[in-house]
């Protein structure tokens, strides 16, 4: 599995004929476009799981889990200065 951080209107290409847009989003929603050919059937994981009756196969399905942020020691350290805040910047002098 590959995770991505992607910038407002960047996109994946897949194969040759389909592309995934980032439109933007907030913390728990994200908008996307996908440009698909019509032969190509994009469903919403919800829709399957809702017409999956059977508790078995309703438990073989794949279920992703948002990873939570970094730890605190792995983020960049940021200073407030004049009530700005700026990243700051290992190794350089001001």
């Amino acid at each position: 599995m590959l995770r991505l951080t992607m910038s407002t209107e960047e996109y994946l290409q897949i194969g040759e004929d389909v592309k995934v847009i980032f439109l933007g989003g907030s913390k728990n929603h994200l908008r996307i476009m996908i440009d698909a050919p019509k032969g190509l059937n994009v469903v919403r994981s919800k829709v399957i799981e809702n017409n999956v009756t059977d508790p078995e196969e309703k438990a073989k399905l794949p279920h992703y889990y948002a990873v939570p942020d970094l730890p605190e020691k792995y983020r960049k350290k940021r200073i407030v200065v004049n009530d700005a805040v700026k990243k700051a910047r290992t190794g350089s002098r001001q």
